[in-house]
């Protein structure tokens, strides 16, 4: 098994002192549409996530691993980690990604991840095990907005289906935390639900599923290309694809240089 730590979960996860109205001002106006173009708010804590994550950990990849699987693949072949980098994943879920970064690092690099759920983290970690690459991974459990990992530290950070599931006032904190954990030059890509691309039945089907039963749905489409620009991180690449009907937006960006 790799490494194990554990962070303390908060019950911080409103707004975290974001003047949206200022941000508004700004021109950062993606978190304050109305309308069809209005992103959903995410209600649950980051507690009832954990603890709902920890219950679907066992079932996760037949209930959401073989539709995310494509996307997943092509966001990693966007990142295009390179032996010896030092990688950060976000979110690692049951640990189809970890598998794929660590064996991308070699013997010289190292993955780190982090994931709210325990169970998630047993998975991945027994995953990582019976390929012989736990020793190239190093596996937290926690918050990610309240973990401590090192500045500037990263080559790369990637995140699949993840940044859907903070609420719309955290994820511009999300990518500002990115960007200062990645060298300069870093690059970060999102694989994400969203806001993005045609008004698909289907997804207009899904965000009243959200609203209804957000609890079950916990996730949404929001602006990924949008909040990360915004964050101060420089796009690469962006485009939209489609898993049954739903968009999904897939964004490379780095971090510039001073």
């Amino acid at each position: 098994m790799p490494k194990c730590y554990k962070y303390r979960t908060g019950e911080k996860y409103l707004f975290r002192g974001i003047d949206v109205q200022r941000l508004t001002t700004a021109g950062i106006d993606w978190m304050t549409k109305t309308g069809s173009g209005k992103i959903g708010r995410v209600r649950r804590s980051h507690d009832e996530a954990r603890a709902n994550y920890n219950r679907i950990s066992r079932w996760y990849d037949l209930l959401e691993g073989y539709w995310e699987e494509k996307a997943r693949r092509e966001g990693l072949s966007l990142l295009a980690v390179a032996e010896g980098e030092t990688v950060l994943e976000i979110g690692f879920g049951t640990g189809h990604s970890l598998m794929a970064l660590a064996r991308a690092v070699g013997d010289t690099g190292k993955v780190f991840g982090i994931d709210i759920s325990e169970g998630m983290a047993r998975i991945a970690g027994k995953r990582l095990g019976r390929k012989h690459l736990s020793d190239r991974a190093e596996l937290s459990v926690g918050d990610f907005l309240e973990s401590d990992l090192p500045g500037g530290f990263f080559n790369a950070i990637f995140m699949s289906f993840v940044l859907e599931l903070f609420d719309t006032p955290e994820i511009l904190n999300v990518l500002t935390k990115c960007r200062r954990l990645l060298k300069e030059g870093g690059r970060l890509c999102v694989v994400s639900l969203t806001k993005e691309g045609s008004d698909t039945a289907m997804r207009r089907l899904y965000e009243l599923g959200h609203e209804k039963m957000p609890r079950f749905l916990d996730c949404r489409p929001i602006y990924v290309a949008r909040a990360i620009r915004d964050a101060g991180l420089e796009t690469r690449h962006t485009s939209v694809t489609s898993i049954w009907g739903l968009p999904v937006e897939m964004v490379l960006a780095i971090k510039p240089g001073i």
